[in-house]
């Protein structure tokens, strides 16, 4: 069988999302004939690049178009000089936004390449709003018409949207896919596309819209059968009644192919030398995200906790844990070396296991490998100091883990299975040894009081005057119809209010068993707040203040 597997536009521009890898891994096992394109950094590419820059009438842009991609591959760093004391690039609305003084003192004196990178990449932002402005407004650089896919309750926007003739860069999207269908081919196919399968997945929002115009096209054009899956349909499609949606598939995969994360991904095939090392935040953690050629691969498949009360953890990819052998795992990040040339390994678990962590660590250094990782863990008492100073020596050069909510009471309420010394613990012991920590926090949660966000405030600022954490983000809680707080609402003093709906469901509304407000207080002032304040927190300001004084209402002084 020949197959082809699509990520559409659009993931992120510096490193392949691995979920086509990992099917082709797969697939090859299985004896099928495999490619796979990534059409989030083709599509890319085409656009900015100097023949579609100028027919859309950007000719300074055009002309140094093709050096700021070098430079962003890491193809010519000779370039970061005059990008740094901004004597190269045409500047527009996104450098009017600059701090100089912030930029300064976040990328150091004119001519480093960090500076160069955030400079070079609101070039490329520029560019990005001009064509969504002017050409197309579903273009994005890590999205895709987005607004029309994000909690949709029908398919109706969607679907008019899908009537309308192709834009140009749909148009550039389905042109590259025929290329990549024609390399299928041989003479005596006599020009008909020879594919039995096209697997297409959507892990986003964002990527919805280009998913369903390659099936659109798919279907007009050849005799494929066209599959979609990934983390969008299987979070989203699980109570799908939309029979229009088969206008542009034939099949819509639910937790399919788990066999898959058994097999080594192949990388073999995507175009790595296309990839951009953005750096458009200063976020140290979001910095690491965007930057770089990492290898994306998973160590084991599930949570091995999968009991927090605001997380999906009724689904399978999440609820079904399996471990494989260290050894497993690190033949496998061997291979992937061989295959891409790069040695640093995004892993993206759920929540890395400790146990596994420490033997896939003791394993790399029993090889003598030099590599660098990282990926996101629980923050909890198996981060001794041994063990971070082990995972340091193997590699580990930054962790993300949740403290959520800092507050005990409702750490123990979401079923979370630490506490906030445990997780200081974790963070002082990976931070000695070398690491950089990252931590998820959540306000909004049920039940939760203004003192208790004003207290989790509090001692994130200790956290990161202690130097234990050097980034933060903060997010507003979301009930999902698959977690345990939407399953079982009465168990957090909600209850579940609305209907479901035909096309998407994740997020439901909810409100207090009373029927009351959600909130006593202004949620919305307060979550500008937390993130005002660590926004400055981690840029090494505002940490002697009171915390009281980032919020633009009356809020208790914090009891810790």
């Amino acid at each position: 069988m020949r197959i082809l597997l699509i990520t559409p536009p659009l993931t992120q521009l510096n490193t392949p999302y691995p979920a086509t890898a990992y099917l082709k891994g797969l697939f090859l096992s299985q004896g099928h004939e495999v490619r796979q394109v990534d059409l989030g950094i083709e599509v890319a590419d085409r656009v900015l690049s100097q023949p579609f820059l100028e027919s859309i009438g950007l000719k300074r842009e055009a002309k140094l178009i093709e050096p700021v991609k070098r430079f962003l591959r890491g193809q010519d760093d000779t370039l970061a000089p005059r990008i740094a004391n901004r004597s190269l690039l045409p500047e527009g609305k996104r450098f009017g936004q600059l701090d100089e003084d912030n930029l300064e003192w976040s990328f150091g004196v004119s001519g480093t390449t960090d500076k160069a990178q955030h400079l070079a990449t609101l070039f490329i932002e520029d560019i990005a709003d001009h064509i969504r402005e002017h050409i197309d407004p579903h273009f994005d650089l890590v999205r895709y018409a987005e607004y029309l896919s994000n909690d949709a309750p029908t398919f109706d926007p969607l679907y008019a949207e899908l009537q309308h003739a192709p834009s140009p860069i749909d148009r550039l999207m389905i042109d590259i896919l025929e290329e990549k269908l024609s390399s299928f081919c041989s003479p005596a196919d006599n020009h008909q596309y020879p594919i039995d399968r096209v697997c297409i997945t959507i892990p986003f929002p964002g990527c919805l819209y280009g998913a369903l115009r390659c099936g659109q096209w798919l279907k007009a054009h050849t005799p494929a059968k066209v599959e979609l899956g990934g983390g969008f349909p299987n979070t989203e499609w699980r109570q799908l009644d939309e029979p229009r949606l088969f206008e542009f598939c034939d099949k819509v995969v639910i937790d399919g192919h788990p066999e898959a994360i058994d097999h080594c991904p192949d990388f073999s095939d995507l175009p790595l030398d296309k990839y951009l090392s953005l750096a458009e935040m200063t976020n140290p953690m979001h910095r690491l995200w965007s930057q770089g050629r990492w290898n994306k691969m998973v160590m084991a498949q599930g949570c091995y906790w999968h009991r927090c009360a605001f997380c999906d953890t009724t689904l399978p990819y999440i609820g079904d844990y399996h471990a494989p052998k260290a050894t497993d795992v690190v033949d496998r990040m061997e291979r992937i070396v061989g295959q891409t040339g790069r040695t640093g390994f995004h892993f993206v678990d759920e929540a890395l296991p400790p146990k596994l962590l420490r033997e896939v660590g003791e394993e790399i250094l029993r090889r003598g490998l030099a590599v660098s990782f990282w990926g996101n863990i629980r923050f909890e008492k198996a981060y001794t100091d041994e063990l971070c100073n082990l995972l340091s020596e193997a590699g580990m050069v930054a962790v993300s883990g949740g403290l959520e909510v800092a507050s005990d009471r409702l750490l123990r309420l979401m079923d979370k299975g630490v506490t906030i010394q445990q997780t200081v613990n974790a963070c002082r012991h990976l931070r000695q040894a070398g690491i950089m920590v990252h931590t998820y926090l959540m306000y909004g949660f049920p039940t939760e009081t203004l003192q208790e966000t004003v207290d989790a405030l509090e001692t994130v600022r200790r956290m990161f005057d202690e130097g234990i954490v050097q980034s933060a983000f903060w997010h507003r809680y979301a009930m999902t119809c698959h977690s345990p707080s939407g399953q079982h609402p009465e168990r957090y003093g909600t209850r579940r209010i609305g209907a479901m709906h035909p096309f998407c469901n994740n997020e439901v509304d909810w409100e207090p068993v009373d029927g009351g407000p959600q909130f006593n207080y202004d949620i919305d002032a307060v979550g500008a707040a937390l993130r005002l304040a660590t926004y400055n927190y981690m840029n090494g300001l505002g940490l002697e203040q009171p915390v009281r004084s980032w919020f633009p209402i009356r809020v208790p002084k914090p009891r810790i």
